[in-house]
């Protein structure tokens, strides 16, 4: 169809497909359009085709079809017909718009609200606009007070550079309390971390007297790694439900969805919630629970075998767009760092589990080099505070970026130990194992060397009259 070609009023159901067909194909419209077909397809009953008509009138940025959108703004019933209305407002760009547009401000329907706010954002250095704008910081809707604060506050400068980590922290596993450890760790000094936590008392070493407690511990271990991680980058969490078995035939067991109760812990800690992933395992890898109702297949006593976990992933909230993630790194790292060949398009990772002599519950590798190379860059430090028998070291190894580990239980610092010594064999240098008082020892030396190349820089900068 020419853009030339003037739209004809066909007000019939059946051919409601075809109208819209061509009114999604319309394409740039000439200044002397003859706007008489849109004008009456703008009342059709279809809203499909009422938005179709309204975003091709849009297109024209005629400031006399500025009643046409405001009548249609008050008086359609259509939540996406009065949306683009509003969009066609701000579309012309006239000052003439800006009191209608703040009328709109105070819509009940946050995209009417958020299409005003876009209109309106072109005059944001006006004082009247940046005034009114200012009074959603702390407006219900989430992403209306994002949008607000990003476009009114002073963009937040990163510490020092996006790509580089502290040496000190290197290719490290540090032996201990990862509370205590954490406390050495400077901010925004990891790139990804990757981990799952303790079941809650499914083994002796992550025994708690109360889920709360459990709950609680998480909290403040996650809270620290917000902290450390660097702007705008990851944080994936392998958690699953887990069931306390009953104490007698008298009691029922228990099922605690840890997934569940951490996400809102995050969110409110700073996390902005991306994916979740669903790690698929083989039926007869999980723990058979359905085996009674299969004899008896009465209601209400159904259990299906658990065979999947959640992979989480959430990213470090910022006003930054993952485009500047990116831009950070040199081009020949971004191009290092692709990821060839065939990859999971879905969320659904079927991948087996892995048995370990001396762990119950490890990652397999398959999936830390999934999450590894989706989630960071090469030469990018990954951290993993509950690191079990070590694969994510292992894994960021192979994929050529660096870890930080820590782990309690001395039992898994020698498994750790032992996967880790085939880093000399793939031409690695042996990584560090060390204990919490060598760490905070190290620590301690980079803050005083960092103090003293300001000092010595500060003095430098005086003395060349800087």
């Amino acid at each position: 169809m020419k853009n030339e070609t003037k739209i004809m009023v066909i007000d019939v159901s059946e051919n409601v497909s075809n109208l819209v067909s061509q009114l999604e194909h319309l394409g740039r419209l000439p200044d002397d359009f003859d706007i008489s077909g849109l004008m009456a397809l703008a009342k059709h009953s279809n809203e499909n085709v009422r938005y179709l008509a309204i975003k091709n009138l849009a297109k024209l940025s005629r400031l006399d079809l500025l009643d046409i959108f405001v009548e249609i703004v008050d008086n359609d019933g259509s939540s996406i017909v009065r949306k683009e209305a509003v969009s066609a407002i701000g579309r012309l760009r006239d000052r003439k718009t800006k009191a209608i547009l703040i009328n709109y401000l105070y819509d009940k329907n946050p995209e009417i609200v958020l299409q005003a706010m876009r209109g309106l954002l072109v005059f944001k250095k006006d004082k009247d606009i940046e005034s009114e704008l200012s009074r959603f910081k702390n407006h219900q809707n989430e992403i209306i007070r994002e949008i607000v604060t990003k476009e009114f506050s002073k963009e937040s400068k990163s510490n020092g550079d996006h790509t580089a980590s502290p040496e000190f922290m290197k290719n490290v596993v540090v032996a201990g309390d990862v509370e205590e450890i954490m406390k050495s760790v400077p901010n925004e000094s990891i790139h990804l971390t990757f981990t799952s936590p303790p079941y809650y008392n499914a083994r002796d070493y992550s025994i708690y007297s109360s889920y709360q407690e459990y709950l609680d511990f998480l909290e403040r271990v996650f809270k620290e790694v917000h902290r450390v991680t660097k702007e705008g980058r990851f944080f994936v969490l392998n958690t699953s439900p887990i069931i306390i078995p009953r104490v007698g035939r008298q009691y029922s067991s228990k099922r605690y969805p840890i997934p569940y109760d951490i996400h809102p812990l995050l969110i409110r800690m700073g996390w902005e919630f991306i994916d979740d992933i669903v790690w698929v395992k083989p039926e007869a890898s999980a723990k058979n629970r359905n085996a009674g109702f299969l004899q008896h297949r009465k209601p209400l006593a159904y259990k299906p075998n658990a065979c999947t976990e959640c992979v989480m992933v959430y990213r470090k909230k910022t006003s930054k767009l993952i485009d500047w993630n990116i831009r950070q790194y040199p081009e020949k790292v971004i191009e290092d760092s692709k990821i060839n060949g065939d990859y999971e398009s879905s969320n659904i990772w079927k991948i087996d589990p892995t048995f370990d002599k001396t762990h119950s519950a490890v990652f397999p590798l398959d999936l830390c080099n999934k999450v590894i190379k989706f989630y960071s860059f090469k030469g990018d430090l990954v951290f993993d505070p509950f690191a079990g028998s070590g694969t994510v070291g292992v894994s960021a190894m192979k994929s050529k970026r660096l870890f930080f580990l820590t782990e309690k239980e001395p039992k898994y610092i020698l498994r750790i130990k032992e996967n880790l010594s085939k880093a000399m064999e793939m031409g690695y240098k042996l990584p560090k194992v060390i204990d919490i008082d060598q760490f905070v020892c190290d620590s301690n030396a980079q803050n005083s060397n960092e103090r003293s190349n300001k000092e010595h820089n500060k003095e430098s900068n005086e003395w060349a009259g800087l």
